[in-house]
């Protein structure tokens, strides 16, 4: 099975999964290139926990992880295959990266895991694992777990960081029209990563306009750091545009080893 890429995927808004916007057919259009993976590993900052945790269900059903949004959002369902011998082989490989870690066998998948996946993997047919996001994790960490999580590309399985390139909710709950410092932190992320500046996406808070109006907190960041952890210094970096939803939410997202047919996709 050929090695599979990493992705780092902006999830925006619950509301994602109804109002599929610029990303939406991207994705579905990625997933289809991508071709056959043997499964989808994915860090959502919608299960932080006080270690590491990777889900080991055999069956995995979306949780509704959120409140006040339209009804048909609650009827939604995805429920891929879990794989629990690939869970303990994960628990594994993060021991020996340092990073000590347990299987869950009773959590489900987050709106930050299967809403993107709908769009890249709408058949639910493939096996899917969540790696939880540490509280206190900080972004020299988060580079970190995604290096201990690399290899398992070349098994074919697929690592998505699922997060969001801004995310200031106070602003996007009172519907704060002000796109300008959100396109400006997504446009230096890109210009970052196209460059090769590793450094300076670790140390975005003190290198990126706007970093802390952009994320008040860190979580919906770390994820990045999570996608391009699980890269190699040589492989393509592709910024997937998404547009800005909400006026403040950057839905920009990035593949990592993307070859050029699976590029074309997004084009």
């Amino acid at each position: 099975m050929p090695r599979s890429p990493s992705l780092f995927i902006s999830h925006g808004a619950p509301t994602f999964a109804l109002e599929p916007g610029a990303l939406g057919p991207r994705l579905r259009r990625l997933g289809a290139a991508l071709g056959d993976v043997a499964a989808v590993v994915v860090v959502s900052p919608h299960w932080q926990t006080s270690g590491l945790r990777v889900t080991g269900a055999a069956r995995q059903e979306a949780i509704h992880d959120f409140g006040g949004f339209p009804a048909p959002l609650y009827a939604l369902r995805y429920e891929p295959p879990g794989a629990p011998a690939l869970s303990q082989e994960i628990v594994d490989l993060l021991d020996c990266a340092g990073l000590p870690a347990a299987t869950d066998a009773s959590r489900g998948l987050d709106h930050g895991a299967w809403v993107p996946l709908r769009y890249l993997k709408p058949d639910a047919d493939v096996p899917v694992l969540q790696v939880s996001l540490p509280r206190g994790m900080d972004a020299e960490g988060a580079l970190r777990l995604g290096r201990a999580l690399a290899s398992l590309r070349d098994r074919g399985v697929l690592v998505v960081g699922s997060g969001s390139l801004t995310h200031n909710l106070y602003e996007f709950r009172r519907h704060i029209a002000d796109p300008q410092y959100a396109q400006e932190f997504a446009d230096w992320v890109a210009s970052a990563l196209a460059r090769r500046d590793d450094d300076a996406l670790v140390d975005y808070r003190n290198r990126a306009p706007h970093a802390s109006r952009a994320h008040p907190t860190e979580e919906h960041y770390l994820p990045l750091l999570v996608a391009l952890g699980a890269s190699t210094a040589e492989e393509s970096r592709t910024r997937i545009v998404g547009g800005m939803t909400d006026s403040v939410l950057s839905m920009d997202s990035f593949g990592f080893g993307l070859d050029l047919e699976q590029q074309q996709e997004i084009a």
